[in-house]
């Protein structure tokens, strides 16, 4: 019924990362050229978020520009900064009739416990993602920019963009969790395409959504093997504050027509992937965020239109495909991880 794809052969968005390697942080920009409509589920006690009210049906309904995600917790929120004022400098935006003011929403993950606590994405990071993914857009032109080198030598997945800092298994503090990172994939369907993309930075463990098996998440002590985070969690009935920085976040990006009330369905159907591959997921510990976009152009009578239910199944797919890209594409040796980890 769909084959995959790769995220390179979609032209209706595009991918922009800054990384910070040392400091075990990062942003990813998801630039829409002609604009996108958005819907977004928020299924976590504490989510860091700027922007989301755009994508509630009740609110004016302009297409939004980029979609950030981030590292740093509620402080990576300024790197939207950065992102306004990249597409603002190149006439992009929402025109006021005074000013063109960008529409950006942003969700960021707690990362500060991997690499430093101190430096946290700000607005020049956003800026070099962002001018990254108007540089692959065909919006700014590689020669002439100084910005940001070019990221094509960078992994498409894994440790890159928001998914530089991003651990998993964290219920029994860092030493005993696991690298996780950001995670694609795409599929088609005709002239139909999705994508999910997702950064993996749970509390829980993380399970393979076609047989069970474990990926990646807590381990014992001495790290020789895995043990269960739900079972763990059992042991704490009694009241506590199990906050050890968590929340996953991700986007559905789909060139179908769908409105803002039908994508924030797709959203929340999208979030059965997080049930199938995290467990526990949700929790208060957790500031769990989905984001569900339509790159369709408005009024274009030749737009790709499918059924809603079609879509949310299959964006619990797409989506569950990528929580596994995330950590599959993230390994590395327990030397290096404890080395990042406080």
């Amino acid at each position: 019924m769909f084959t995959e794809i790769s995220v390179n052969d979609i032209n209706d968005f595009r991918l922009g990362h800054a990384s910070n390697k040392e400091a075990g942080t990062g942003v990813t920009v998801i630039y829409f050229p002609d604009g996108a409509t958005a819907g977004c589920d928020i299924s976590g006690g504490g989510p860091a978020s700027r922007e989301t009210p755009l994508t509630m049906p009740m609110t004016a309904d302009n297409p939004i520009n980029a979609i950030v995600l981030s590292g740093g917790s509620a402080y990576g929120l300024a790197a939207s900064d950065g992102v306004m004022t990249c597409l603002e400098e190149h006439g992009i935006g929402y025109n006021t009739g005074v000013s063109l003011v960008p529409l950006v929403c942003q969700s960021c993950i707690f990362d500060l416990g991997y690499g430093s606590s101190k430096v946290r994405p700000d607005s020049t990071m956003g800026y070099e993602a962002c001018i990254k993914a108007l540089m692959k857009a065909g919006v700014v032109n590689t020669d002439a920019s100084t910005a940001a080198n070019s990221d094509s030598n960078d992994p498409v997945q894994g440790c890159i963009g928001a998914g530089t800092g991003a651990t998993v298994g964290k219920i029994m503090g860092m030493k005993q969790a696991e690298k996780s990172g950001l995670g694609i994939y795409s599929v088609k369907a005709g002239t139909f395409t999705m994508t999910a993309i997702v950064v993996v930075n749970a509390l829980g463990d993380i399970s393979d959504y076609e047989t069970g098996k474990k990926l990646a998440g807590l381990k014992n002590s001495d790290r020789t093997e895995y043990i269960s985070c739900e079972e763990t969690l059992y042991q704490f009935m009694a009241p506590r504050d199990m906050f050890t920085g968590n929340t996953t976040i991700g986007a559905i990006i789909t060139n179908a027509a769908f409105n803002k009330a039908e994508l924030n369905k797709i959203a929340s159907m999208a979030r059965n992937a997080y049930a199938r591959c995290i467990n526990p997921v949700g929790t208060m510990a957790d500031g769990d965020t989905i984001y569900a976009a339509s790159t369709a152009k408005r009024g274009n009578g030749e737009a790709v239109h499918v059924d809603i239910n079609f879509a949310g199944t299959l964006a619990a797919r797409v989506m569950s495909a990528a929580i596994k890209n995330a950590v599959m594409n993230s390994k590395i040796s327990d030397e290096e991880f404890l080395s990042m980890v406080k």
